[in-house]
C-alpha cells in the first residue's frame, strides 16, 4: 500500500452553517480578492485582472466556459474561481533546490493538496534518482537525454504511456500527439477519458460530432434550459450570467441534481451594482431532487408521458424534423412503450408534483437546451444517459435551431481544444493518414491506452514509462492504491507541470519534474514573444497571451519541452525539424491547418479578435453518423441494486477546489467550512445508522466482491435524496474502482459507488 498517493488522514477544525441560498455577489468578490491579495503581488494581481478572457488577452487556466462573441466586461471578464484559479498559478513564491533538499519525498507527502499546491510554483527542474529521498536540481539537457534514453531502452513503443490534461494548449498538444506518434505509439491517454469521453461515444453516435451543437446566444433565447448533473456556481461560475439572461429574456431553467446548490438558486451578478444591491436573480424555476444515477428513469417517464399526448394530440413531436432528418424513429417508441411510466419515475426518485412542472415546461416548449457535466457522464450507464437526453430533443425537434440542442459543459480550459487537434487514442483513420501525407511516416493504426487501460498496463508491468504534460494524475484516477501500484511500477515517472501536486511524490523507479510557463506568463522564443490557442466548450478557437514575466528564468514553454524531449528522443530518425517549431510557434499552426479540418488559414483568423468557430455539422442539421442522419436509441434502465445499509455514493468538488486543485478548506455554499474528509448524508439514513452531525466514520466500497477502504470521514446531514451520499474527490478515489466505468466510453463511474458506513 502506497500511503503518499492518499491524502493524510487527519482532521482540521470542521464549522457547519446553514447552506447558502444565494451565489457569487459579495462573498464571491470577497473571496476572489482574499485569494489574489494573499497569494499574488497585488501589482501583478491587477495586470491580470484586466486581461484574463479579454481579446488579445490570456485565457483563463480553469473552465473552458466560452467568452461572449460581442463586447466583454471592462470590470472583469471572470469568475471568483477563475481568479483563484490566477492566484494559483501566479502565486508569489517559488520553490526550486533549496526547498527540495530540505523536504523529502515522504515528508512532503504528508502534507495536504492544499499545502503542496501552496508551497510556490515549481522553478527548475529536478530529478530523483533510484533509491533517493529527495529531488536534486538536473539540467533541461540532461532532462531530455533522460527521457530519451528511457524511450530509447524500451522493447516497443507501445511500453510508453503520454498522458495530457486539458490545460495544454493546441500548439503544444498537436507537438506532443505528433511526437508520440513519430515515437511509434498511439497511448494518448487524457483527462478527457475521465470526464467527458461518455459524451463524446454519446453525441457522435446520435449526432455525429462529439461536442456540443450550442453557442451562447441559444441559451440566451433559449425557452428552457435543463441543467442536469452539474454545479455551475462552483465550477463554471460564469455560465451564471448566460442563465440569468436567458431569465430575463423569458426563458425557463430546470435543475436537476441530487443535491440542491446555491448557484441554481439564486445569482447575485457581481458585474452589476443593483443586483447586488436587491439581492440578484432567482434561477432554478424548478429543482428536482433526483436519485443518483436516476437520470436515464428521469427521461423516460418524460417521454412515455410525452408520448402519451402525441397519442392524443398528434401535435407534441416535430413530425417533419423526425421525418426528414432522424433515423430509427420506430424502433425507438416500439421499446419506450415496454416501459412503465410509474416504474420510471420512482428509480428517478421524482415526486409526481415536482414531474408534472417539468412536464409542463418540456411539453409546451421546443426551444430546448440540456447542459451536463460529470453527474451525468461518470457512471457505468453514462452513454445511455446522454443518448437518452438526445433522444427526448430529437422528438421536439430541438437540435440545429437557435436557442436549441446540446451543451455538455467542458471542465479544464481546452480540454476540448486537446482531443481536436489529435490528443486521441483512438483517432480517426482519416486523421492518421494527414499525418503520413504531411510527415512522411505512418502512423499506428493501432488503438491505444486510454487512462484505465494504462493504469491496467503500468500494474502489469507491460508499460514502463510514463509522461504527463499537465495535471495530477494520481489525484484524478480511481482506485488510488491500485493505481500508485502501477505508477510505482514504471522505470520512469515523468510529469510537465507549474506547481507541486501528489503525483510528483508516488513515482517509477526515477522521476522528472519538469516546470514550464503558466497561461499567465510571457513565452518569448528566438522570434520574439509568442501566441498559443485554445478551444472552449462551445467551439470557439481564439488566442491566449500571457502578461506577466516569467516567475523563474529556468522555466521552458510546454512547446518548448515537447520539442527537446521529440529532438533527444528521435534524432537521426526523424523527418521532423523539431527545434524549428520552438522558435517560432506560427509554423505549428501551419501545420495544423494542413493537417486538421476546420483549422484552414488558422494563423490569419486567430488574429480575429473573439477568435473563430470551428464547423459544427449538428448545428447546421448536417448529420455526420453512418446513417447520415441523427440516430434514436435504445436505452435501458439501470440495474444496480442497493442491499441493506448500502447507499450510493458520489464524488464531487468543494467551492474552493478546481478538478484536483485545492485552492483552500471551504466548500461556502454547502456550509462546510475547514474540512474536507466528510460525508454528505440524508438524515434519515444517519437515523437509521445511530450518526450525528460531526460523527467519524469510515467508508467501504462494495464492488464485485471486493472491499475498498477510506478512513475518517465525519458526518453532515444534508438534503440529498434517501440511500444517496456525497463526498468530495480526491480524498474518496480510493473507492472507485477501477473496473467500474462506462460502457464504450471508459469513463471511471465515480458518481455511482456503492458504500457502507460504519462508525469509527
Amino acid at each position: 500500500m502506497d500511503k503518499k498517493a492518499l491524502t493524510p488522514e487527519v482532521f482540521n477544525d470542521l464549522k457547519i452553517k446553514a447552506p447558502a441560498k444565494n451565489s457569487a455577489g459579495f462573498g464571491g468578490v470577497s473571496s476572489a480578492v482574499g485569494h489574489a491579495s494573499k497569494y499574488m503581488n497585488m501589482v501583478d494581481a491587477l495586470k491580470l485582472s484586466f486581461k484574463i478572457n479579454q481579446k488579445g488577452g490570456f485565457d483563463c487556466p480553469g473552465c473552458a466556459w466560452p467568452d461572449p462573441d460581442d463586447e466583454r466586461s471592462s470590470l472583469g471578464e471572470y469568475c471568483e474561481n477563475g481568479l483563484k484559479a490566477i492566484a494559483e498559478e501566479a502565486q508569489n513564491k517559488t520553490i526550486g533546490h533549496a526547498f527540495f533538499a530540505k523536504h523529502s519525498v515522504d515528508e512532503l507527502a504528508s502534507w495536504s493538496d492544499f499545502e503542496l499546491g501552496k508551497s510556490g510554483r515549481l522553478a527548475e527542474p529536478l530529478f530523483l534518482a533510484e533509491g533517493e529521498s529527495h529531488y536534486r536540481p538536473i539540467s533541461w539537457e540532461d532532462a531530455f537525454r533522460k527521457v530519451a534514453t528511457h524511450l530509447n531502452a524500451l522493447n516497443n513503443p507501445d511500453e510508453a504511456v503520454f498522458y495530457t490534461s486539458g490545460r495544454t494548449t493546441n500548439e503544444a498538444a498537436f507537438l506532443y500527439q505528433l511526437f508520440v506518434r513519430e515515437f511509434g505509439t498511439s497511448n494518448l491517454p487524457d483527462c478527457s477519458n475521465m470526464c467527458h469521453e461518455a459524451s463524446g461515444k454519446a453525441l457522435s453516435e446520435t449526432l455525429g460530432i462529439g461536442k456540443g451543437s450550442v453557442t451562447l446566444d441559444d441559451l440566451y433565447k433559449a425557452e428552457v434550459v435543463m441543467v442536469i448533473g452539474q454545479n455551475p456556481g462552483t465550477n463554471h461560475p460564469r455560465m451564471l450570467s448566460a442563465l440569468e439572461k436567458c431569465k430575463n429574456n423569458g426563458g425557463k431553467i430546470i435543475a436537476v441534481n441530487p443535491l440542491p446548490e446555491a448557484g441554481l438558486i439564486k445569482f447575485t451578478n457581481p458585474q452589476n451594482p443593483i443586483k447586488l444591491l436587491t439581492g440578484g436573480t432567482p434561477i432554478a424555476d424548478v429543482f428536482v431532487p433526483l436519485m443518483i444515477n436516476g437520470d436515464v428513469a428521469f427521461f423516460k417517464s418524460i417521454l412515455l408521458k410525452l408520448l402519451e399526448k402525441e397519442a392524443e394530440t398528434g401535435r407534441v413531436f416535430d413530425k417533419d424534423f423526425i421525418d426528414e432528418y432522424t433515423h430509427g424513429y420506430h424502433d425507438f417508441i416500439v421499446d419506450l412503450k415496454t416501459y412503465n411510466f410509474d416504474d420510471c419515475l420512482k428509480a428517478a426518485g421524482v415526486s409526481q408534483a415536482i414531474f408534472d412542472e417539468v412536464f409542463d415546461l418540456i411539453l409546451n416548449n421546443n426551444k430546448i437546451i440540456i447542459c451536463w457535466a460529470m453527474g451525468l457522464t461518470q457512471h457505468e450507464n453514462a452513454v445511455d444517459n446522454i443518448r437518452e437526453l438526445v433522444n427526448l430533443l430529437l422528438l421536439k425537434g430541438s437540435i440545429g435551431k437557435e436557442g436549441a440542442g446540446t451543451c455538455p459543459v467542458r471542465g479544464h480550459s481546452n480540454v476540448q481544444g486537446d482531443r481536436t487537434v489529435g490528443i486521441w487514442e483512438a483517432a480517426p483513420q482519416a486523421f492518421l493518414d494527414k499525418i503520413e501525407a504531411k510527415y512522411g511516416f505512418k502512423p499506428s493504426a493501432k488503438q491505444g491506452y486510454s487512462v484505465i487501460d494504462a493504469i491496467k498496463a503500468m500494474y502489469e508491468k507491460k508499460a514502463k514509462v510514463f509522461f504527463g504534460v499537465g495535471g495530477n494524475f494520481i489525484s484524478a484516477v480511481p482506485d488510488t492504491l491500485y493505481s500508485a501500484q502501477a505508477l510505482s511500477n514504471c522505470s520512469l515517472t515523468v510529469h510537465v507541470s507549474t506547481k507541486l501536486n501528489r503525483s510528483h511524490l508516488v513515482t517509477g523507479k526515477e522521476a522528472l519534474i519538469l516546470p514550464c510557463l503558466g497561461r499567465t506568463e510571457k513565452d518569448f522564443q528566438k522570434t520574439g514573444e509568442q501566441v498559443q490557442s485554445v478551444e472552449n466548450s462551445m467551439g470557439i478557437v481564439s488566442s491566449t497571451k500571457g502578461v506577466l514575466e516569467p516567475c523563474s528564468t529556468d522555466l521552458l514553454s510546454e512547446v518548448a519541452v515537447v520539442c527537446g524531449i521529440a529532438h533527444a528522443t528521435l534524432k537521426g530518425r526523424s523527418n521532423i525539424d523539431w527545434l524549428k517549431y520552438k522558435a517560432d510557434y506560427n509554423l505549428v499552426r501551419d501545420d495544423i491547418a494542413e493537417v486538421v479540418s476546420g483549422f484552414e488559414d488558422y494563423n490569419k483568423r486567430l488574429k480575429i479578435p473573439s477568435g473563430f468557430y470551428l464547423p459544427n455539422g449538428a448545428r447546421i442539421r448536417q448529420f455526420k453518423t453512418q446513417t447520415g442522419k441523427a440516430n434514436f436509441t435504445l436505452n435501458k434502465l439501470p440495474k444496480w441494486i442497493l442491499k441493506d445499509g448500502e447507499l450510493i455514493m458520489m464524488t464531487i468538488r468543494s467551492h474552493d477546489q478546481f478538478n484536483t486543485t485545492i485552492y483552500g478548506m471551504n466548500d461556502r455554499y454547502r456550509g462546510i467550512y475547514n474540512e474536507r474528509r466528510i460525508i454528505f448524508m440524508n438524515r434519515n439514513d444517519m437515523k437509521a445508522r445511530h450518526l450525528k452531525d460531526g460523527q467519524v466514520v469510515n467508508l467501504k466500497s462494495h464492488y464485485k466482491g471486493k472491499i475498498r477502504t477510506a478512513n475518517n470521514f465525519k458526518v453532515v446531514g444534508y438534503d440529498i435524496p434517501k440511500s444517496c451520499c456525497a463526498t468530495y474527490f480526491p480524498e474518496t478515489n480510493v473507492l472507485v474502482p477501477l473496473e467500474s466505468f462506462a460502457h464504450t466510453a471508459k469513463t471511471p463511474a465515480s458518481k455511482s459507488v456503492i458504500i457502507t458506513v460504519e462508525a469509527s
